[in-house]
């Protein structure tokens, strides 16, 4: 006699790392084990992950920034309606920094003018996009007032891959690059493995706030799972036990309502540059 299990809830996630298998393995045997039936499926790059969405292969989309965007515009050119329902809290009100040597005479965006800026892949938010559309807005258009340096390692997964930022830093260090642009962060990071001496590069500037990755979901999705999807996430606390392992383990203290205000200098960026060379149909 077959036995008739609950439908899931199915969320969609890119592979950006090993520990990503390990992270969803965790999440749903958290979720299963309090009665919401879930699995995950992953998938190599961002761009796929967003046709899938639309496709119906998955419930939700752990999105990055740039994903969140290109969903979103899709939804509307297609006359459906994406929303941002969740996102951890440190994803929120991040920064991204533009950073020179020290015995440079780089102290501000004008002096990087004629100059080789590195940055990491070309869909990266937070090490190109948003960086580069800071230098924009201050008058500097890159590639014609400022050269700009790529490591386009890990394309489709949209900045995720630190070792890009980590040889933007480099580059930087080494001479082949005047400034590079990195996420606050991962420059705090670089600084602790002695890639980046504290005293040997200051910061030139710093862009607005922004937020990185947001649970989204598509109109149609089965209401009632994803209702119940976002109560367990919103609260996971860092004082329980179990939760906190899961936690720790996605580099959060806790899952916040979505929101859209952080995505809205990436969306400037998305337009100055034509990152989606296709029409939205």
């Amino acid at each position: 006699m077959s036995v008739t299990r609950p439908r899931p809830l199915v969320l969609g996630a890119v592979a950006t790392d090993p520990k990503v298998v390990t992270v969803w393995e965790a999440f749903q045997s958290y979720f299963v084990q309090r009665g919401l039936p879930f699995e995950y499926v992953l998938y190599s790059n961002y761009e796929q992950q967003v046709l899938s969405h639309f496709e119906g292969h998955c419930d939700a989309a752990l999105s990055s920034p740039l994903a969140w965007i290109e969903t979103e515009r899709l939804a509307v050119a297609r006359g459906r309606k994406a929303s941002a329902i969740a996102m951890r809290d440190t994803d929120r009100d991040l920064h991204s920094v533009i950073v020179s040597r020290r015995d440079s005479d780089i102290t501000t965006i004008a002096g990087l003018e004629g100059k080789r800026v590195a940055v990491a892949a070309k869909d990266s938010p937070q090490a190109t996009l948003l960086p580069l559309g800071l230098i924009a807005e201050s008058g500097f258009e890159p590639g014609r007032d400022v050269e700009v340096m790529y490591f386009n390692a890990g394309l489709g997964k949209h900045g995720a891959h630190r070792g890009t930022e980590r040889d933007a830093a480099k580059a930087l260090m080494s001479g082949n690059a005047d400034a590079c642009c990195l996420l606050e962060d991962n420059r705090s990071l670089f600084e602790l493995e002695g890639i980046l001496p504290t005293t040997a590069t200051r910061i030139v500037a710093t862009t607005e706030p922004f937020d990185k990755c947001n649970i989204t979901v598509l109109d149609g999705a089965p209401q009632l799972l994803i209702e119940r999807f976002v109560a367990e996430l919103l609260a996971m606390s860092h004082a329980d036990p179990q939760a906190r392992r899961l936690l720790d383990m996605d580099g959060a203290r806790q899952w916040l309502p979505g929101r859209l205000s952080g995505y809205v200098a990436l969306s400037r960026a998305v337009d100055r540059f034509g990152v989606f060379n296709r029409t939205f149909r």
